[in-house]
């Protein structure tokens, strides 16, 4: 099966498309008397020469990579993690938890796009890292201090580890409407168009 598989790939390979046609022009010239009885020679020379010329094959050890699959694998975390923090709830800033819920929402909605995911590698990398490391970041962070630490004293005047919670989930909101505004133009783009057709049409009609 491996060398059924190797001769395959031979097949498709640049060294045997090159001296495949330096073979075939080697037959040319057989058969217009260039070379006599000793054609064989020369069209298996010809292959030979243009099979050893051609440059060698790409090397790829990237994996392929499954956008449905990993999309899939980031749901899962996301569940997860939605599990722990809500676990955690009465210890968590009411605000870090509304905000959280509006990151879980739009972080739903993306990975549920995953047309528009599989062709842009940059837009997962930036959902994997705030599903796997930003937002678990933040809460483990916050919930590792005690409890009357992180809630800080009425009226100081330095910020609070609750306030930096919610500083952070702010900053991971707006990344991500960014991101979503990004990934979902084409769609706005084409609401628009629609809205202006309809327009121009009523006042064609009108």
């Amino acid at each position: 099966m491996a060398t059924s598989d190797r001769f395959v790939r031979y097949l498709g390979s640049t060294k045997n498309l090159i001296g495949s046609v330096c073979g075939l022009a080697g037959l040319g010239l057989y058969l217009a008397g260039a070379v006599g009885s000793y054609w064989p020679f020369v069209v298996a020379g010809l292959y030979a020469a243009g099979a050893l010329a051609a440059p060698p094959e790409k090397v790829t050890l990237t994996v392929a990579d499954d956008a449905a699959a990993e999309a899939e694998r980031l749901r899962a975390d996301l569940d997860r993690l939605t599990e722990r923090v809500a676990a955690h709830a009465g210890r968590m800033p009411p605000a870090a938890m509304v905000r959280f819920r509006e990151i879980r929402e739009i972080l739903t909605d993306l990975l549920a796009r995953r047309d528009l995911l599989a062709a842009d590698p940059d837009a997962r990398y930036e959902l994997a890292r705030a599903v796997r490391t930003d937002l678990p970041e933040g809460f483990e962070t916050y919930l590792n201090l005690p409890g009357w630490f992180a809630g800080g004293r009425r009226g100081a005047v330095r910020r609070t580890a609750a306030d930096e919670l919610c500083a952070q989930l702010d900053l991971i909101a707006d990344h991500l409407t960014g991101l979503a505004g990004r990934l979902l133009e084409d769609e706005a783009r084409r609401m628009r168009d629609q809205t202006r057709y309809l327009r121009d049409r009523s006042q064609s009609e009108g």
